[in-house]
């Protein structure tokens, strides 16, 4: 019998993952936090793994210690016990390093740091995000976090599509029309104008959604931009990292994508981004804040 072709596996995958996904993003709370952490892990695994193909030697023992701590931050919503959180990792790094590691040690306890801020602390950003517009609850409450349908759920659903849609443009444009490498070096098969595709596709798409989600038209505009931005920075992060370590791909455990950091690649920059922005310029005041300040100059 004939093997499966790459394509039909990747969009089986695909398909699987998203609708995993898309249940744990409209629950949020708990299912969500478990989603987040296993991906979380994976991908902390596969930077490990790529690291050492360099030559380093990330602790990542290290790494998830940090990554549980910012989990159970980012689910009861601590945000100000954030420092705490990187004093004692990063301190745990250049601890494991001194009794424990090896040559090279400067590398290894900056890549231990590095890899709690790029594979756990970013992605879970996501807990935040869900979380905006809910009510502060308390006990039982703020444990099974019942608020389902609330602001960070639209904000949620905004980002992962304008993601998709990016990913789409990139590839539709840049098959067809692509002539101009965008970064030759690091992802030869990306072009500006498959690039500049992706963002008309997510600026479309954004203003469709901020329709439903009650976004007014400029801060559509914006967090659009800042999506596509981000995605793309973040895809050619990833790609980078890839290229110096001298490996193709992050994993295998995803049939046709490689591996979770290949999949959520887009997404580790976006989804703290898209936070601060909504948290501070859709919901707070940080514009109007910083346009006084200006005008106190003069």
């Amino acid at each position: 019998m004939d093997k499966c072709p790459k394509s039909i596996l990747r969009i089986i995958t695909g398909f699987i993952f998203g609708v995993i996904a898309l249940a744990c993003m409209i629950f949020g709370g708990f299912p969500l936090l478990l989603l987040i952490s296993v991906i979380v892990y994976l991908c902390s695994k596969e930077y490990v793994d790529i690291l050492k193909h360099k030559g380093f030697y990330p602790s990542m023992k290290v790494i998830l210690f940090a990554d549980a701590v910012f989990a159970i931050i980012a689910y009861f919503n601590k945000f100000s016990i954030v420092p705490i959180a990187f004093t004692i990792g990063t301190i745990s790094a250049f601890m494991w390093v001194l009794f424990r590691g090896r040559q090279p040690y400067i590398a290894n306890a900056a890549t231990t740091i590095l890899g709690f801020v790029y594979s756990g602390w970013f992605p879970l950003h996501l807990l935040f995000l869900r979380d905006l517009g809910s009510d502060n609850h308390t006990s039982i409450q703020m444990l099974l976090k019942t608020d389902i349908f609330n602001a960070g759920f639209g904000y949620v659903l905004f980002m992962f599509l304008l993601v998709i849609l990016t990913d789409v443009g990139c590839y539709y444009f840049g098959v067809n029309i692509g002539k101009h490498k965008l970064a030759p070096v690091i992802s030869p098969n990306k072009t500006i104008e498959g690039s500049l595709g992706g963002a008309f596709c997510a600026v479309v798409g954004g203003f469709i959604i901020a329709y439903f989600i009650k976004l007014p038209w400029y801060h559509a505009l914006i967090a659009s931009l800042l999506v596509t931005l981000c995605a793309q920075i973040g895809d050619l992060c990833e790609s980078l990292i890839k290229r110096d370590a001298g490996v193709k791909d992050s994993g295998d455990l995803l049939p046709g994508h490689g591996g979770f950091l290949d999949r959520t690649d887009s997404y580790i920059f976006t989804i703290p981004v898209m936070y601060y922005y909504f948290a501070f310029f859709v919901q707070g005041n940080l514009a109007e804040t910083i346009i006084n300040f200006i005008k106190g100059l003069f």
